[in-house]
């Protein structure tokens, strides 16, 4: 069966995952009593996740035809003979109106009618309300037939957990084993010591062949176990400490750059441990003064990365060039990161998602500097748009624009959504704005999984 993109705007993206099946019509009858009947249109109808009934009726009320839908036989008629592509056109409409939510365009969303027989689209993705215009004749049918309440599946959760369960375990499992395995190794090291210096006391000056054959033995068993241990040791993930992270930015930068971050991060911990042991003492006032230098001098110093970057942005640059000037640039990565991203979006309040993709070129050559760089974009979206209450609005609709571009990954963005929560700030606007989004993408997978 050809399968067509939701939606008259995707029409040409070959990656857009949500589809439905191609409309198939058949002329059924002759003269007055001639009927046009939608094949597939229970099949439609689930793909777009709405009641076949609703578009049964929405065709006959733009085309002021009777129409009836057979529940218990799926068969869906339309007085009249109509072509495809005509009627190809109103379920397009349709999909404009009942489907597609009217902020980001996607069609995951579900119909909700309220106290006033009002009648809204509640998106899964970015959470946006859509208001449908109650003039339409479709409307007065949708309030007197709403549609059936999804019903959460608690199967689904217990498989989930289950999965995390078994996962755990055989974790467990295996680090015991290797424990095992490195016990036996070690009492058997033990024992040929002890055997191989009794063997040498007894036989000295005793030039046998046995004495000549034994080192030869007792050298093949040692490779052997060398490679046993190597085999064991091997860990195949990384290391995510501290030291190994400052050996990882000492590779990444140049040597004068790398000594600069090592002596900033040495610095700014030594001047912690002093202002907590100066609590109390006649001295806390100068080490006061002291942070506020300190931090009036991280501003500059953020300022001076915005500038320059400002200025190397608008002569106009390439990916490439972008990522070997971060690279050059001083600071953390971090610090690096959020520059940038000021740089970029200074000065825009409305519009903020539409600038964003025009310049998802310059994140994504970002991004694809480092690992943990997306946390790092994250982070620097928090930032930014902690300034304004406008920008805060479209936090959901930034992230789904970063994740429909692969730049930002589901893992990182509930990382970062989880340690956000725990860091005592559970009631600031950002989290309450990505909630939605966040619980779509776990959703989302969910789903993808069983399928």
């Amino acid at each position: 069966m050809a399968l067509l993109n939701i939606g008259a705007d995707n029409r040409d993206d070959a990656f857009y995952r949500y589809k439905m099946p191609k409309m198939i019509t058949k002329i059924e009858g002759r003269g007055n009593g001639i009927k046009t009947n939608i094949v597939n249109m229970v099949d439609i109808a689930k793909a777009l996740a709405r009641p076949p009934s609703y578009t049964t009726k929405y065709f006959g009320c733009e085309l002021g035809a009777q129409s009836k839908f057979d529940e218990k036989t799926g068969t869906s008629l339309v007085n009249g003979s109509h072509d495809t592509a005509k009627l190809a056109g109103l379920l397009e409409n349709f999909i404009k109106k009942y489907v597609q939510c009217y902020g980001c365009g996607n069609p995951e969303t579900e119909v909700m009618i309220t106290k006033s027989q009002m009648i809204q689209l509640k998106c899964a993705a970015c959470g946006f309300l859509s208001d449908v215009d109650m003039r339409d004749k479709l409307t007065t049918f949708i309030v007197k037939n709403p549609p059936e309440t999804k019903k959460a599946s608690k199967d689904k959760k217990a498989l989930r957990r289950a999965e995390k369960e078994r996962l755990k375990e055989g974790e467990a499992a295996d680090e015991e084993l290797k424990k095992l395995k490195k016990e036996v190794k070690k009492k058997g090291s033990s024992s040929k010591d002890g055997t191989t210096k009794s063997s040498s006391t007894k036989k000295k000056g005793n030039n046998s062949d046995e004495d000549r054959i034994s080192p030869a033995h007792s050298q093949v068993d040692e490779k052997e176990e060398v490679d046993g241990d190597d085999d064991d040791d091997v860990q195949w993930q990384t290391d995510t400490s501290l030291e190994a992270a400052r050996l990882r930015i000492q590779e990444q930068l140049s040597a004068a750059t790398a000594d600069m971050v090592m002596l900033s991060t040495d610095e700014s911990e030594k001047k912690a441990k002093a202002a907590q042991k100066a609590v109390g003492s006649p001295k806390s006032s100068t080490l006061r003064a002291g942070q506020t230098k300190a931090e009036n001098g991280n501003l500059c110093s953020n300022e001076n990365l915005v500038n320059e970057l400002k200025a190397k942005i608008q002569k106009g640059l390439t990916g490439k060039q972008l990522q070997s000037i971060i690279g050059s640039l001083s600071g953390s990565a971090q610090e690096k990161m959020t520059a940038l991203f000021e740089a970029l979006f200074d000065g825009v309040e409305k519009g903020f998602t539409k600038e964003v993709v025009k310049k998802k070129n310059f994140l994504a050559a970002a991004v694809a500097q480092e690992e943990g760089s997306q946390l790092h974009l994250l982070r620097a979206i928090e930032a930014f748009c902690g300034k304004s209450r406008s920008l805060l609005k479209e936090v959901a609709l930034v992230l789904k624009a970063l994740y429909d571009a692969d730049l930002l990954e589901e893992e990182h963005m509930v990382q970062w959504y989880q340690e956000g929560l725990q860091g005592g700030n559970k009631d600031s606007q950002i989290w309450k704005n990505a909630k939605p989004f966040i619980e779509w993408l776990q959703s989302a997978e969910s789903e993808s999984e069983e399928d």
